[in-house]
Parts: C-alpha cells; sequence; structure tokens
C-alpha cells in the first residue's frame, strides 16, 4: 500500500513537473511575446552578428521575455547561420514564429523605386539608400565598359536600361542581381506592341528613350508630351536638327539654366543638337514609362518649332513655319527680359 502511494505520488509529481515545463516552453515559445505597436522591419546587414541582432529585435520588438529567443538562438547555432534580409515582427507574434524568420532566411519584400532621375550616379545612391547594397558597388558595375557591353549597352545608352518604377524585391539583393531584374523588367516593358510602334517610327528603344528623354526635359505637362514627341519626330524625319534646349544643359552638366544664349550653343559635345544632326548619343536623363509611351504614341502633326509660353505655365506655343516661331520666340524673350532672366 506505501509503495503504491510512493507511486502514485511520484507519478503526479512528474505530471506537475511536466505541466511546468510545458507552461515554461509555452510560455517563452509559443505565447506572443513581441509588443510593437505596429509591424516592424528588422534589417539584417552583412556586419551584423548574433549579439547585435538581439538588440535590434529586442528595440523593435519589445518582447515582454527574450529568454526564449536567446534559448532558441543557442540551440540552433543561430551565430553560424545568419542571414541578411529585412525581416517582420508583428503585434502579438510569439518567438517561435519570429525566430524561425530569421533563422530560416524567410524576408519580407520592400519597394524599390527607380526614379526618373537625370544621371546614374544619382540613380546609384538613391538604390543604396533603399536596399542593402552600397551605392558604390552600383555605381562601379554602372562605369564598367565589360559590364556595360553585357547588358548590351554602352556608358552613353546605359540610362535605357532601367524603366523607371515601383518594384518589390528583397533588400539584400546583390548588386549583379539588380541589374538581372532591371533587364527582366525592361523585357516585360518592351512588349511586342511596343517594339512594332517603335519599328513603324523608324527607331530602336534605345532611340526611342533617347527621344523621350529629350521630351521629359522639354515639359512637365503629360498631356503636350506627345505634341512635343510629334515635332522632334517631324525634325528627325526631314533631316532638320533637333535644337532641343535641354540637350544644351545636359552638355554643359548645367540644368539651371533657364535662358540658353549663342555662347551655351556653341558648346562643342555630341549632345548639342544645335550643331549635330539627328538624336544624341544617349539618353539626357532616365525617362519615366509616360514619357516613352509620348513617343511611341506620339500625335501626328505639322509643328516643325516650339517655343516655351511667356505665361511660364510649362507648356509651349508650336508653329509650323520660322515666321511665326519667331513671333513666339520674341513674346517668351520679352517675358525673359521683364523678369530680368539674363542665364
Amino acid at each position: 500500500m506505501e509503495k503504491k502511494k510512493i507511486i502514485i505520488g511520484t507519478f503526479v509529481a512528474l505530471i506537475l513537473i511536466g505541466a511546468a515545463c510545458a507552461g515554461t516552453v509555452y510560455y517563452y515559445l509559443f505565447a506572443p511575446q513581441f509588443h510593437p505597436k505596429k509591424t516592424v522591419y528588422i534589417y539584417i546587414d552583412r556586419d551584423d552578428t548574433a549579439d547585435s541582432i538581439y538588440n535590434k529585435v529586442e528595440q523593435q520588438g519589445h518582447p515582454r521575455s527574450f529568454t526564449g529567443f536567446r534559448w532558441m538562438a543557442q540551440y540552433k547555432k543561430y551565430s553560424e547561420n545568419i542571414h541578411t534580409g529585412r525581416y517582420t515582427i508583428r503585434p502579438g507574434e510569439n518567438v517561435y514564429h519570429v525566430f524561425s524568420r530569421l533563422y530560416r532566411g524567410y524576408q519580407e519584400p520592400t519597394n524599390l523605386t527607380v526614379g526618373s532621375v537625370r544621371t546614374l550616379d544619382r540613380l546609384a545612391r538613391s538604390v543604396g539608400k533603399q536596399l542593402m547594397i552600397d551605392s558604390a558597388e552600383i555605381a562601379g558595375l554602372m562605369n564598367d565598359s565589360a559590364f556595360q557591353q553585357k547588358l548590351g549597352y554602352n556608358k552613353e545608352t546605359l540610362p535605357c536600361l532601367f524603366i523607371p518604377e515601383t518594384y518589390q524585391v528583397y533588400w539584400d539583393m546583390s548588386a549583379e542581381e539588380f541589374f538581372e531584374r532591371m533587364q527582366k523588367e525592361h523585357q516585360k516593358f518592351w512588349n511586342q506592341e511596343r517594339l512594332d510602334k517603335a519599328t513603324a517610327i523608324g527607331m530602336t528603344p534605345t532611340e526611342v528613350c533617347t527621344l523621350a528623354s529629350i521630351v521629359e526635359e522639354e515639359t512637365n505637362n503629360t498631356p503636350e508630351k506627345p505634341m512635343v514627341a510629334g515635332l522632334y519626330i517631324n525634325r528627325l524625319h526631314t533631316g532638320m536638327p533637333l535644337q532641343a534646349d535641354p540637350t544644351i544643359k545636359f552638355a554643359l552638366q548645367d540644368f539651371g539654366l533657364r535662358r540658353i544664349t549663342n555662347a551655351h550653343l556653341a558648346v562643342e559635345s555630341p549632345y548639342n543638337t544645335y550643331l549635330n544632326t539627328g538624336l544624341p548619343p544617349g539618353p539626357i536623363r532616365i525617362p519615366s514609362p509616360i514619357g516613352l509611351d509620348a513617343v511611341l504614341n506620339h500625335t501626328k502633326h505639322n509643328y516643325l518649332y516650339m517655343c516655351a509660353k511667356e505665361d511660364f505655365s510649362g507648356t509651349h506655343n508650336f508653329a509650323s513655319n520660322y515666321a511665326e516661331h519667331m513671333k513666339n520666340a520674341r513674346k517668351y524673350w520679352n517675358a525673359l527680359n521683364e523678369r530680368k532672366i539674363f542665364k
């Protein structure tokens, strides 16, 4: 009888110990532990260590207890299995789910905005601020002639690779992966319909991109862009120089110029479309999809000249002959003089 009591007592004790252990494990690993006010993101870089990651998770995740996380990290030898990336911690999540995400490298995608910017250096800086890649890595590949050739471009035409848009990517993508993604997006944009439209106006995608960049520098007015594109296409088809002021600014690398003078027009540069006929060697900015489509869907008209409107609205007066154009030009010059704008 006494022996039976001992067995039952031992059994009950084991059950209680087991329940206590199970409760402890449940509390530290499976009960809601993280309590940020909203979903937060942990960014794990190449130089992060287990300790620095612990600090990030604690500071941003606001766990009620961090003991279970450390248990899991030690048991799984997390310090030897660190994955870079962007990871989520949501309000009310438990340690098991958060740790498993980091340990297995289950990242949360991030938005990468490729902007319609004027220079590749600016694009490299922008991408470097949004991703783990150092901007110098991106710029290094952009300036590598062998890499440019591999992509099918040169230093003048490389801006044509990029289609400004917001893309979902992984934060820790490599520079090479970034360019691979840009190639895929470029091919997606240049579908058969767009390729056919480019062929119909006698242009390659790179030439469309180059003209679109000029159009977008000429006007910020979206409805007017197909009109401006049509004018330049008329000039190209008749062998007239484009005489586009934005190309002079690009040649001088002075984008703040508001008044182009004869001295500016004399600049020796393949981008000077007053001295050289045809398109310049490459785009003068990375044009937006709207600008590219403005060229592909340009307005058909007989205009060959345009001049900024004297009301400084950002739109233009168009003319089909030089005499009419000079009337429009004088209105604009007078407006510049009245406002004392001389450069």
